[in-house]
């Protein structure tokens, strides 16, 4: 007998609206939009920081604060240069894979509308045996099927407009959601659904629950940054995404032995509170919620060392989804996963008590 998904139709629905809208960093306000909608249900407030992060407030009264976290841009691209041909050459916005670049089509953001365009690159006939170039950031370039500087910019493209990759939301044999900008649009999905259950259960939490869709963390987590000295939260749980480890080419003795379809993975970690990761893990074990390990050697990497650090420092916490192909425009997590995530964060809510004393000795 097959179990039952906690994901309702509407759920889904939201999750490829929100995965094929485009949200790059430091433009990411229509996708914010989009989740904030969402969630209103499923709140009692919610605010909006300066840069755009929004977060939806259940309990505002409330002394003791709790943040679910996850963050809401996508790595892209910026106009650069423009050749006097009509060529455009990029800078990188985020962590964007310069080698998956050739041949994919793009969206290039304007005050007119979006421009179509395309990453060229010289057929395969006329290139050369040794003679051959691999991608590399001075060597892409787009192509919006102009011929000079002048007809480009009556398009309304000038240095500066942000360009995203135009490949949508699939589904892989009923296994895997597959997507562009999963990392990590698949984290802002999955506390908006810990935020619909904890209202659709009738759960009254004893304490402020922040849902927290952050801004910029592809270019050194500076929405969560920015949000921590707004909240002041007493406690941060952050899911981000992980590297699947399974697929070719991925050295295991460096990047770890991980899987997607076997759980979420908790961090070990400077930045993480033991005593905060001991809930978890007690959670996981009691609920049958199946997960995995990982070990960060100085930081995560994700918005937890931002929220660990700040304010004189806040319980914090890091759950991962295992991804694979991060950075490109086919980043894959298992449904399994998605679902055990949203059910690690809900159950551990509910076992935190107003007041809960994390702190490292007691």
């Amino acid at each position: 007998m097959a179990k039952k998904s906690i994901l309702n139709k509407k759920s889904l629905i939201f999750l490829e609206n929100y995965i094929n809208n485009p949200s790059p960093t430091g433009f990411e306000s229509e996708g914010q939009k989009m989740w904030l909608d969402y969630i209103k249900p499923y709140i009692d407030d919610y605010f909006v920081d300066t840069y755009g992060t929004v977060v939806g407030v259940v309990n505002p009264e409330a002394k003791y604060k709790v943040v679910i976290e996850a963050h809401a841009d996508e790595i892209s691209w910026f106009v650069h240069y423009i050749t006097k041909e009509g060529f455009i050459y990029l800078r990188r916005n985020g962590g964007s894979d310069h080698q998956i670049a050739p041949s994919k089509r793009v969206n290039i953001h304007t005050k007119k509308g979006i421009v179509k365009a395309v990453f060229g690159w010289p057929a395969i006939h006329t290139r050369h045996g040794g003679e051959e170039k691999s991608p590399k950031l001075d060597n892409i370039f787009l192509d919006c099927g102009c011929t000079s500087k002048e007809e480009v910019e009556k398009l309304g493209v000038h240095v500066g407009c942000v360009i995203t990759y135009e490949d949508e939301f699939m589904v892989l044999n009923n296994n895997f959601y597959v997507g562009r900008a999963l990392d990590n649009r698949i984290g802002g999905f999955m506390i908006a659904e810990v935020a619909r259950l904890l209202k659709d259960n009738k759960k009254r939490l004893p304490f402020g629950l922040y849902i927290t869709n952050s801004v910029q963390e592809e270019v050194g987590l500076r929405g969560a940054q920015m949000i921590t000295e707004s909240i002041k939260p007493n406690v941060a749980i952050v899911t981000d995404v992980c590297h699947d480890t399974q697929t070719p080419m991925i050295n295991k003795i460096k990047q770890g032995d991980l899987f997607a379809g076997k759980g979420p993975v908790l961090t070990y970690g400077p930045a993480v509170q033991n005593n905060l990761l001991d809930l978890l893990i007690d959670t996981a074990e009691g609920k049958k919620i199946p997960y995995q390990r990982a070990a960060a050697s100085r930081a995560t990497g994700t918005d937890t060392d931002a929220f660990a650090y700040s304010t004189g420092g806040v319980a914090s916490a890091l759950i991962s989804l295992p991804l694979r192909y991060m950075h490109t425009t086919v980043e894959s997590v298992h449904k399994d996963d998605v679902e055990n995530v949203i059910k690690l964060i809900y159950e551990a809510l509910l076992k935190i008590e107003d007041g809960h004393d994390f702190r490292y000795l007691k």
